[in-house]
């Protein structure tokens, strides 16, 4: 199957803020500009997150469907604070266990990575050549992994230790 992952435009938020699964809204000149460059006529899943659901009903919506097994990680008491408001010690305990920490109460990675595994899961299994998804750099990162054959705990690894290079309304074509 080819998936062509597509990372929600730029979000209405101050630079520097942990917004996770914060349902904030992407700029609105951006959804334009990101929604002309999507294929039609694709079957399309999208996170329900406002920044990629927004972008997501420009397109035929015969062929959506929302999951929230597409969401970014809640960063539970981290959400809409700004990084360097976090204490130190606590960025540093989740440096130490990426896997099995939650940052601020939230989810850990593993439990992120078990729910987009489930997803891409129940994909597969509906056959479709090709799909559309709309989601966040951490949902792609984690598809990513878990396209390479790894483990769910090695695939969560991978995505959690690769730096963040996917942009904004970005496109990345995974298979054939």
């Amino acid at each position: 199957m080819r998936l062509l992952l597509v990372r929600h435009p730029r979000p209405e938020v101050d630079p520097g803020l942990c917004y996770g699964r914060s349902d904030v809204v992407a700029d609105s000149a951006e959804l334009l500009r990101v929604c002309a460059t999507l294929p039609a006529g694709l079957p399309t899943w999208s996170s329900p997150l406002q920044r990629c659901a927004s972008l997501a009903r420009g397109l035929d919506p015969a062929q959506l469907r929302f999951d929230t097994r597409l969401a970014e990680m809640d960063f539970g008491a981290w959400e809409m604070r700004s990084w360097d408001d976090i204490p130190r010690a606590e960025v540093d305990a989740w440096s130490d266990d990426l896997l099995h920490y939650r940052p601020g109460g939230g989810e850990s990675v593993l439990d992120v990575a078990r729910r987009v595994a489930a997803f891409r899961a129940d994909l597969s299994r509906e056959g479709h050549a090709e799909a559309l998804i709309i989601c966040h750099a951490g949902t792609i990162r984690l598809l990513r992994a878990l396209h390479t054959g790894l483990p769910l705990e090695a695939a969560a690894l991978e995505a959690a230790r690769t730096p963040h290079r996917i942009g904004y309304g970005e496109m990345l074509v995974l298979g054939d």
